[in-house]
C-alpha cells in the first residue's frame, strides 16, 4: 500500500471540498448532543412524599401525617414514609391535634401503600412520576441510565466491525436512521421494562453513529482540519447540542413529547448521504482504487486543482487487504499493550465525564440551569484542547488534564456544605478538566491506530469506556450514602489513569499510520528503566576512569527525561 498523504498531497490542506466535509459531518453530531442526556431530565426524581386518601381528615393531621427528618441541618418531609393512617384518622375523628394532644414521633409509621404525590414545579411528567421509580425502587433509574450504556458497548463492539467492512458512510447513515426510530418507539414505552429495552437501542446507534462519523471525518480530511474535526470540530457540534438540550427540555416538560420531538430532529440529516463521499482510504484497503481515485479527482475539482493522470500508482495491482478482526487487535504484542493502556484510560475518563454528567440534576438550583453551564463549560475545553493539540504532545497534554480532573475531585469533599457554589465551581472545573480528557483521547487513540485497525480499534476501546459509563450512574447513587464517596472513587481512579497514559507512543507532528509496520512501537516501562540503568551504568564507568560512551549518557539522559515526562 503507497502513502495516501504523498499521493493526495496535491489537494493542498485547505480548500471547498474539505470546509464542506467538515461541516456537513459536523452537523452530524449536533444530534448525539441531544439524544446523549436527556435522561437527566426524563429520570429526574422531583420532590414528592406519600399520597394522602381523601378520608376526611382535618387540614391539621393533612399536613402532620408526613413525617419531618432532619438532612444536612434542614427539616424536610419524608419522602417514603407516613403515619399509620389509620391511626391518624382515629385520632383526627376524636378531634386531636397533632403536636399539641399528640407527640408525633410516638406515631407508629407506614410505607407509602397509596402511591405518591408529587411536585409539578418542574416536570409535568417523567419515567419517576408515570412509573413511581422511588424509595424502593429509586434503584431502576441508574439501571435505566446504564443501559444506555449498555447499549453503546454493544454499539461499539457491533459498528467497528461493519465500518470495517462495509464502508464508513453506510453506517454514519445506518445509525443515524435506527437513532431516530429508537427513541421516536421509546417516547411510546408502556412500562419501565420497555423504556430500558428502547434505551439500549438508542445507545447502541448512537455510538455507532458518532463513532463511525468520528472515523469517516479523520480519513476524509486533510492533517490540517483532521485535528480542528476531532477536538473543535466534533466534541463542539455535540457541545452545541448538549446545550440546547436543556432549553427543549424547559419548554416541553412531557417526556413523551420531548423523546418524539428529539427523535425529530435526526430526520434532517438524511439527505446528506449525496454530499458527504465514503472514506476513500477504506476504499484503498479493500482494493477498490478506482471508486477511491473517483472521490479523489471530485475533491481535486472542487478544489480547484489538477489531479494526476493516475494517483495511486502503488496500489493499482493490490487485492484487498486482509479483514481483521478483533483478535487481531489483541494478537500481537505491541499492538495488545497499547489497545490494554488505551482501554484503562478510556473507562477512567468517561466514569468521570459522565458522572458528573448525571449529577447535574442532584447539585442544587435550577436543573435546566445546572446543566446548560455543565454543557458550557464544555465550549472552553475544546477550543483551549484545539490550540493545545496543534503545538503539545498528546501524551502530556492527557496526563495533566487528567490529574486536574481527579484532583479537582478529591478536593470537593473538603468544601463545607455551606459554601454550595465554591463546589459547583470546582465541580464544573472538574468537568472542564475531564472534557479536555475526553476530546485528546479521541484523537489520541486515531492516531496510535492504522487505517487497516482504526475503526476496530477506536470501537473497542469505546467498548472499555461504556465500562465505566455503565457503573457511572451506580457511582452518582453512592452519594445517597456518602455524598463524598462518589467525588473520591472518581479522583482515585482519573489519578491512577494518567500515570498508565505516560508509557503510550507521542503522536504530534507524525502522519496517520495505514498498516501494522507502520504502527508505533510501545514505549514499555522495562524498556526504558533497562535503557536507563544502562546508562547510568556507562556513566559510572566513565567517571571511575572506564572508557566514557557520550552517546550512550546521552541515551540514559533522554530516556529519564521520558520517564519524568
Amino acid at each position: 500500500m503507497g502513502d495516501y498523504n504523498k499521493d493526495t498531497a496535491f489537494l493542498g490542506q485547505t480548500g471547498p471540498h474539505f470546509w464542506t466535509t467538515f461541516m456537513l459531518l459536523n452537523t452530524i453530531f449536533v444530534s448525539t448532543g441531544f439524544n446523549g442526556l436527556y435522561i437527566v431530565f426524563v429520570g429526574a426524581a422531583p420532590e414528592h412524599h406519600c399520597l394522602v386518601p381523601d378520608v376526611n381528615l382535618t387540614t391539621a393531621w393533612q399536613e402532620a401525617i408526613i413525617p419531618v427528618t432532619e438532612v444536612d441541618g434542614q427539616e424536610v418531609r419524608s419522602q417514603c414514609l407516613r403515619y399509620k393512617l389509620d391511626l391518624v384518622r382515629n385520632l383526627s375523628a376524636e378531634g386531636y391535634a397533632p403536636g399539641t394532644d399528640v407527640d408525633l414521633t410516638g406515631l407508629e409509621q407506614e410505607g407509602c401503600l397509596d402511591g405518591w404525590s408529587y411536585s409539578k414545579d418542574v416536570y409535568q411528567t417523567n419515567i419517576v412520576t408515570e412509573w413511581d421509580l422511588v424509595c424502593d425502587d429509586q434503584w431502576k433509574v441508574p439501571f435505566a441510565s446504564s443501559t444506555l450504556f449498555v447499549g453503546y458497548l454493544i454499539g461499539s463492539l457491533i459498528s467497528g466491525q461493519l465500518s470495517d467492512r462495509f464502508g464508513r458512510k453506510k453506517i454514519v447513515f445506518l445509525s443515524l436512521g435506527a437513532q431516530c426510530i429508537s427513541v421516536l418507539l421509546q417516547s411510546f414505552s408502556q412500562s419501565w421494562r420497555m423504556f430500558c429495552i428502547t434505551f439500549l437501542l438508542v445507545g447502541a446507534s448512537q455510538i455507532s453513529l458518532y463513532i463511525s462519523a468520528f472515523v469517516l471525518g479523520t480519513e476524509l480530511l486533510s492533517k490540517t482540519l483532521r485535528v480542528i474535526f476531532t477536538t473543535l470540530g466534533a466534541f463542539l457540534f455535540y457541545c452545541i447540542g448538549y446545550m440546547v438540550l436543556p432549553w427543549i427540555a424547559y419548554a416541553i416538560r412531557e417526556w413523551r413529547t420531548l423523546l418524539a420531538v428529539l427523535s425529530a430532529t435526526s430526520v434532517v440529516y438524511l439527505p446528506l448521504w449525496w454530499f458527504i463521499p465514503e472514506s476513500p482510504r477504506w476504499l484503498i484497503t479493500q482494493g477498490r482504487v478506482a471508486e477511491a481515485e473517483a472521490i479523489v479527482r471530485e475533491a481535486a475539482r472542487k478544489n480547484k486543482v489538477e489531479a494526476p493522470l493516475v494517483i495511486f500508482k502503488e496500489t493499482e495491482s493490490l487485492p484487498p487487504s486482509k479483514t481483521y478482526t478483533m483478535l487481531d487487535v489483541l494478537r500481537f504484542r505491541n499492538i495488545r499493550c497499547i489497545t490494554l493502556m488505551c482501554l484503562v484510560l478510556w473507562m477512567a475518563i468517561n466514569v468521570g465525564y459522565f458522572g458528573l454528567s448525571l449529577n447535574t440534576s442532584n447539585l442544587s438550583g435550577n436543573p435546566f440551569m445546572n446543566c446548560f453551564l455543565s454543557a458550557t463549560s464544555e465550549v472552553p475545553a475544546y477550543v483551549v484542547s484545539t490550540w493545545l493539540l496543534k503545538r503539545c504532545p498528546r501524551r502530556a497534554l492527557l496526563s495533566t488534564f487528567l490529574v486536574i480532573g481527579g484532583g479537582v475531585l478529591l478536593l470537593i469533599q473538603f468544601i463545607p456544605a455551606s459554601l454550595e457554589y465554591v463546589a459547583l465551581a470546582l465541580e464544573m472545573t472538574g468537568k472542564f478538566g475531564f472534557t479536555m480528557a475526553f476530546g485528546i483521547v479521541y484523537i489520541y487513540t486515531a492516531e496510535v491506530y492504522p487505517t487497516v485497525l482504526r475503526n476496530l480499534g477506536m470501537g473497542i476501546c469505546s467498548s472499555a469506556a461504556r465500562i465505566g459509563s455503565i457503573t457511572a450512574p451506580y457511582v452518582i447513587y453512592l452519594g445517597t450514602y456518602n455524598k463524598a464517596l462518589p467525588y473520591i472513587l472518581m479522583g482515585s481512579l482519573t489519578i491512577a489513569s494518567s500515570v498508565v497514559n505516560i508509557f503510550l507512543p507521542e503522536t504530534l507532528n507524525k502522519d496517520l499510520p495505514e498498516t501494522l509496520e507502520q504502527m508505533q512501537e510501545w514505549q514499555g516501562l522495562t524498556s526504558s528503566l533497562f535503557r536507563l540503568c544502562r546508562g547510568t551504568k556507562e556513566k559510572k564507568n566513565a567517571r571511575n576512569g572506564g572508557i566514557g560512551h557520550p552517546q550512550k549518557q546521552n541515551e540514559a539522559k533522554s530516556d529519564l527525561q521520558s520517564i519524568i515526562v
